[in-house]
Protein backbone atom coordinates (compact mmCIF):
# COMPACT_ATOMS: atom_id res chain seq x y z
CA UNK A 1 0.00 0.00 0.00
CA UNK A 2 1.44 3.02 -1.02
CA UNK A 3 1.97 6.05 1.84
CA UNK A 4 -0.30 8.76 2.13
CA UNK A 5 1.17 12.13 4.00
CA UNK A 6 -1.27 14.89 4.02
CA UNK A 7 0.09 16.21 6.92
CA UNK A 8 2.41 19.13 6.73
CA UNK A 9 2.82 20.46 10.37
CA UNK A 10 0.99 19.38 13.95
CA UNK A 11 -1.04 21.52 16.26
CA UNK A 12 -0.09 20.78 19.72
CA UNK A 13 -3.00 21.13 22.44
CA UNK A 14 -0.16 22.03 25.31
CA UNK A 15 -0.11 21.80 28.97
CA UNK A 16 -3.67 23.46 28.96
CA UNK A 17 -5.85 25.77 26.94
CA UNK A 18 -6.49 27.99 29.82
CA UNK A 19 -4.93 31.20 29.44
CA UNK A 20 -4.29 32.01 33.07
CA UNK A 21 -2.56 29.02 33.48
CA UNK A 22 -0.68 29.38 30.35
CA UNK A 23 0.69 32.58 31.54
CA UNK A 24 1.42 31.07 35.27
CA UNK A 25 3.24 28.26 33.52
CA UNK A 26 5.16 30.27 31.43
CA UNK A 27 6.46 32.03 34.14
CA UNK A 28 7.22 28.76 36.26
CA UNK A 29 8.49 26.67 33.66
CA UNK A 30 11.08 29.24 32.28
CA UNK A 31 12.46 29.56 35.93
CA UNK A 32 12.67 25.86 35.80
CA UNK A 33 14.80 25.63 32.96
CA UNK A 34 17.00 27.95 33.80
CA UNK A 35 17.60 26.09 37.05
CA UNK A 36 18.25 23.51 34.44
CA UNK A 37 20.78 25.52 32.39
CA UNK A 38 22.32 26.66 35.54
CA UNK A 39 22.81 24.00 37.74
CA UNK A 40 24.25 21.56 35.20
CA UNK A 41 26.28 24.01 33.52
CA UNK A 42 27.81 24.44 37.03
CA UNK A 43 28.21 20.82 37.78
CA UNK A 44 29.83 20.44 34.47
CA UNK A 45 32.44 24.22 35.00
CA UNK A 46 33.21 21.96 38.64
CA UNK A 47 34.35 18.77 36.99
CA UNK A 48 36.07 20.37 34.06
CA UNK A 49 37.83 23.50 35.85
CA UNK A 50 38.79 21.02 38.70
CA UNK A 51 40.52 18.62 36.78
CA UNK A 52 38.25 16.29 38.42
CA UNK A 53 37.76 13.62 34.44
CA UNK A 54 39.83 11.37 36.11
CA UNK A 55 37.88 10.23 38.83
CA UNK A 56 35.12 7.78 36.76
CA UNK A 57 31.75 9.30 39.14
CA UNK A 58 32.41 12.62 37.57
CA UNK A 59 33.73 11.67 34.64
CA UNK A 60 29.88 10.19 33.79
CA UNK A 61 28.12 12.88 36.27
CA UNK A 62 29.46 15.39 33.93
CA UNK A 63 28.02 13.54 30.87
CA UNK A 64 24.75 13.24 32.87
CA UNK A 65 24.77 17.13 32.99
CA UNK A 66 25.71 17.09 29.69
CA UNK A 67 22.48 14.83 28.36
CA UNK A 68 20.18 16.72 30.72
CA UNK A 69 21.30 20.26 29.18
CA UNK A 70 19.95 18.57 26.03
CA UNK A 71 17.08 16.31 26.84
CA UNK A 72 15.54 18.92 28.58
CA UNK A 73 16.19 21.80 25.14
CA UNK A 74 14.81 19.39 22.84
CA UNK A 75 11.14 19.69 24.74
CA UNK A 76 11.36 23.11 26.84
CA UNK A 77 12.02 26.17 24.81
CA UNK A 78 9.26 25.11 22.55
CA UNK A 79 6.79 24.32 25.08
CA UNK A 80 7.86 27.68 27.34
CA UNK A 81 7.37 29.43 23.74
CA UNK A 82 4.38 27.56 22.99
CA UNK A 83 2.51 28.90 26.45
CA UNK A 84 2.36 32.29 24.86
CA UNK A 85 1.74 31.62 21.06
CA UNK A 86 -2.07 31.47 19.76
CA UNK A 87 -1.23 28.60 17.27
CA UNK A 88 1.06 25.59 18.79
CA UNK A 89 2.52 24.36 15.28
CA UNK A 90 5.48 22.27 14.93
CA UNK A 91 6.23 21.07 11.14
CA UNK A 92 6.24 17.23 10.43
CA UNK A 93 9.83 17.03 10.33
CA UNK A 94 10.13 18.89 13.18
CA UNK A 95 8.41 16.75 15.20
CA UNK A 96 10.14 13.94 14.09
CA UNK A 97 13.09 15.40 14.74
CA UNK A 98 12.04 16.35 18.20
CA UNK A 99 10.80 12.57 19.13
CA UNK A 100 14.25 11.91 17.82
CA UNK A 101 15.64 13.67 20.45
CA UNK A 102 13.35 12.61 23.23
CA UNK A 103 14.78 9.24 23.10
CA UNK A 104 17.89 9.63 21.89
CA UNK A 105 18.69 11.94 24.96
CA UNK A 106 16.18 10.37 27.07
CA UNK A 107 17.58 6.63 26.42
CA UNK A 108 20.65 7.76 27.13
CA UNK A 109 20.54 9.37 30.29
CA UNK A 110 18.88 5.91 30.81
CA UNK A 111 22.38 4.13 30.20
CA UNK A 112 24.42 6.73 32.10
CA UNK A 113 22.54 6.07 35.59
CA UNK A 114 23.34 2.40 35.13
CA UNK A 115 26.33 2.65 34.12
CA UNK A 116 27.16 5.39 37.50
CA UNK A 117 25.31 2.27 39.75
CA UNK A 118 28.13 -0.19 37.96
CA UNK A 119 31.11 2.31 39.08
CA UNK A 120 29.11 2.81 42.57
CA UNK A 121 28.91 -1.04 42.52
CA UNK A 122 32.56 -1.44 41.79
CA UNK A 123 33.81 1.30 44.67
CA UNK A 124 32.08 -0.17 47.10
CA UNK A 125 32.07 -4.02 46.30
CA UNK A 126 35.72 -4.16 44.51
CA UNK A 127 38.04 -1.27 46.38
CA UNK A 128 40.72 -2.69 45.75
CA UNK A 129 40.05 -3.39 41.80
CA UNK A 130 38.55 -0.27 41.88
CA UNK A 131 41.05 1.49 39.36
CA UNK A 132 41.85 -1.58 37.51
CA UNK A 133 38.46 -2.16 36.53
CA UNK A 134 37.15 1.29 35.93
CA UNK A 135 40.42 2.63 34.35
CA UNK A 136 40.01 5.64 31.31
CA UNK A 137 39.91 2.91 28.31
CA UNK A 138 36.64 1.39 29.82
CA UNK A 139 35.33 4.80 31.08
CA UNK A 140 35.71 5.70 27.06
CA UNK A 141 34.06 2.67 26.12
CA UNK A 142 30.91 1.96 28.42
CA UNK A 143 30.06 6.21 27.54
CA UNK A 144 30.78 5.94 23.82
CA UNK A 145 28.12 2.22 24.34
CA UNK A 146 25.73 4.37 25.72
CA UNK A 147 25.88 6.99 23.15
CA UNK A 148 24.95 4.10 20.50
CA UNK A 149 22.58 2.35 22.61
CA UNK A 150 20.48 5.60 22.91
CA UNK A 151 20.64 6.31 19.15
CA UNK A 152 20.06 2.68 18.04
CA UNK A 153 16.88 2.86 20.30
CA UNK A 154 15.67 6.48 19.22
CA UNK A 155 16.18 5.31 15.23
CA UNK A 156 14.00 2.27 15.94
CA UNK A 157 10.98 4.56 17.19
CA UNK A 158 11.66 7.39 14.84
CA UNK A 159 11.70 4.44 12.13
CA UNK A 160 8.66 2.54 12.94
CA UNK A 161 6.49 6.20 12.78
CA UNK A 162 7.77 7.72 9.76
CA UNK A 163 6.64 4.88 7.59
CA UNK A 164 2.93 5.37 8.35
CA UNK A 165 0.79 7.29 7.01
CA UNK A 166 -1.02 11.10 8.04
CA UNK A 167 -3.85 11.81 6.38
CA UNK A 168 -5.71 14.29 9.59
CA UNK A 169 -6.50 14.84 11.91
CA UNK A 170 -3.24 16.45 13.12
CA UNK A 171 -4.02 17.98 16.27
CA UNK A 172 -1.42 16.37 19.27
CA UNK A 173 -2.92 16.50 22.85
CA UNK A 174 0.42 16.91 24.22
CA UNK A 175 3.14 19.44 24.41
CA UNK A 176 5.76 17.69 22.41
CA UNK A 177 6.26 14.95 19.69
CA UNK A 178 6.17 11.13 21.56
CA UNK A 179 5.58 8.25 19.93
CA UNK A 180 1.98 7.18 21.13
CA UNK A 181 0.42 10.50 21.13
CA UNK A 182 1.50 10.77 17.27
CA UNK A 183 0.56 7.16 16.41
CA UNK A 184 -3.00 7.88 17.24
CA UNK A 185 -2.99 10.41 14.14
CA UNK A 186 -1.90 7.70 11.81
CA UNK A 187 -4.54 6.95 9.46
CA UNK A 188 -3.63 3.03 9.20
CA UNK A 189 -3.56 0.25 12.31
CA UNK A 190 -0.80 0.90 14.17
CA UNK A 191 -1.19 -2.00 16.78
CA UNK A 192 1.87 -4.12 15.78
CA UNK A 193 3.95 -0.78 15.40
CA UNK A 194 2.81 0.04 19.37
CA UNK A 195 3.51 -3.62 20.35
CA UNK A 196 7.20 -3.08 18.37
CA UNK A 197 7.28 0.65 20.38
CA UNK A 198 5.81 -0.71 24.12
CA UNK A 199 8.70 -3.73 23.73
CA UNK A 200 11.72 -1.18 22.91
CA UNK A 201 10.76 1.60 25.02
CA UNK A 202 9.99 -0.90 27.74
CA UNK A 203 12.23 -3.35 27.74
CA UNK A 204 15.36 -0.59 28.10
CA UNK A 205 13.11 1.73 30.68
CA UNK A 206 12.11 -1.67 33.10
CA UNK A 207 15.35 -4.08 32.46
CA UNK A 208 17.48 -1.14 33.44
CA UNK A 209 15.23 -0.23 36.49
CA UNK A 210 15.48 -3.69 37.31
CA UNK A 211 19.70 -3.65 36.76
CA UNK A 212 19.84 -0.96 38.84
CA UNK A 213 17.60 -2.01 42.13
CA UNK A 214 19.66 -4.97 42.13
CA UNK A 215 22.94 -3.46 42.08
CA UNK A 216 21.82 -0.66 44.77
CA UNK A 217 20.82 -3.56 47.10
CA UNK A 218 23.77 -5.29 46.66
CA UNK A 219 25.86 -2.16 47.65
CA UNK A 220 23.82 -1.48 50.60
CA UNK A 221 23.62 -5.26 51.92
CA UNK A 222 27.56 -5.05 51.01
CA UNK A 223 27.41 -1.91 53.65
CA UNK A 224 26.93 -3.60 56.84
CA UNK A 225 31.06 -4.75 56.48
CA UNK A 226 32.45 -1.15 56.07
CA UNK A 227 33.14 1.08 59.28
CA UNK A 228 31.08 3.76 59.72
CA UNK A 229 32.44 6.51 57.87
CA UNK A 230 33.01 4.75 54.87
CA UNK A 231 29.00 4.14 55.17
CA UNK A 232 28.23 7.45 56.18
CA UNK A 233 30.26 8.51 52.92
CA UNK A 234 28.69 5.69 50.47
CA UNK A 235 25.34 5.89 51.43
CA UNK A 236 26.14 9.92 50.84
CA UNK A 237 27.06 9.18 47.15
CA UNK A 238 24.21 6.31 46.61
CA UNK A 239 21.42 8.18 48.23
CA UNK A 240 21.50 10.83 45.32
CA UNK A 241 21.97 8.11 42.91
CA UNK A 242 18.74 5.78 44.17
CA UNK A 243 16.94 9.29 44.17
CA UNK A 244 17.58 10.65 41.02
CA UNK A 245 16.69 6.95 39.80
CA UNK A 246 13.34 6.36 41.15
CA UNK A 247 12.76 9.97 39.85
CA UNK A 248 13.22 9.64 36.35
CA UNK A 249 12.00 6.06 36.26
CA UNK A 250 9.05 6.22 38.16
CA UNK A 251 7.26 8.22 35.10
CA UNK A 252 9.09 6.80 32.70
CA UNK A 253 7.88 3.29 33.36
CA UNK A 254 4.31 4.45 33.68
CA UNK A 255 4.80 6.05 30.08
CA UNK A 256 6.43 2.86 28.26
CA UNK A 257 5.63 0.26 30.25
CA UNK A 258 2.18 -0.47 28.86
CA UNK A 259 0.13 -1.09 25.76
CA UNK A 260 -0.62 1.53 22.84
CA UNK A 261 -2.57 4.16 24.88
CA UNK A 262 -2.76 7.82 26.24
CA UNK A 263 -4.20 9.31 29.25
CA UNK A 264 -5.02 12.97 30.31
CA UNK A 265 -2.54 12.66 33.10
CA UNK A 266 0.10 11.60 30.32
CA UNK A 267 1.45 15.46 29.68
CA UNK A 268 1.96 15.74 33.66
CA UNK A 269 4.10 12.74 33.70
CA UNK A 270 6.22 13.95 31.16
CA UNK A 271 6.80 17.08 32.53
CA UNK A 272 8.36 15.28 35.43
CA UNK A 273 11.24 13.21 33.05
CA UNK A 274 11.56 16.29 30.62
CA UNK A 275 11.85 18.95 32.89
CA UNK A 276 11.69 18.39 36.46
CA UNK A 277 14.20 15.51 36.60
CA UNK A 278 17.13 17.67 34.54
CA UNK A 279 16.23 20.37 36.92
CA UNK A 280 16.64 18.37 40.23
CA UNK A 281 19.42 16.14 39.35
CA UNK A 282 22.18 19.18 40.10
CA UNK A 283 20.43 19.57 43.08
CA UNK A 284 20.73 16.45 44.34
CA UNK A 285 24.04 15.78 43.52
CA UNK A 286 24.89 18.78 45.03
CA UNK A 287 23.10 19.29 48.16
CA UNK A 288 23.19 15.25 48.86
CA UNK A 289 26.39 14.41 47.75
CA UNK A 290 29.05 15.32 49.90
CA UNK A 291 32.22 14.82 47.76
CA UNK A 292 30.65 16.89 44.85
CA UNK A 293 29.55 19.86 47.26
CA UNK A 294 32.86 19.59 48.56
CA UNK A 295 34.70 19.77 45.35
CA UNK A 296 32.92 22.74 44.19
CA UNK A 297 33.63 24.57 47.33
CA UNK A 298 36.91 23.52 47.38
CA UNK A 299 37.18 25.23 42.97
CA UNK A 300 35.04 28.09 43.59
CA UNK A 301 37.07 29.13 46.88
CA UNK A 302 40.06 28.86 44.87
CA UNK A 303 39.29 31.05 42.32
CA UNK A 304 37.58 33.78 44.40
CA UNK A 305 40.56 33.66 46.62
CA UNK A 306 43.35 33.70 43.32
CA UNK A 307 40.81 36.52 41.83
CA UNK A 308 40.98 38.58 45.16
CA UNK A 309 45.08 38.08 45.28
CA UNK A 310 45.17 39.15 41.55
Amino acid sequence: MEKINNVTEFIFWGLSQNLEVEEVCFVVFSFFYMIILLGNILIMLTVCMGNLFKVPMYFFLNYLSFVDICYSSVTAPKMIVDLLAKSKTISYVGCMLQLFGVHFFGCTEIFILTVMAYDRYVAICKPLHYTTIMDRGRCNKMLLGTWIGGFFHSIIQVALVVQLPFCGPNEIDHYFCDVHPVLKLACTDTYVVGVVVTANSGTIALGSFVILIISYTIILVSLRKHSAEGRRKALSTCGSHIAVVIIFFGPCTFMYMRPDTTFSEDKMVAVFYTIITPMLNPLIYTLRNAEVKNAMRRLWSKRVFSKANG
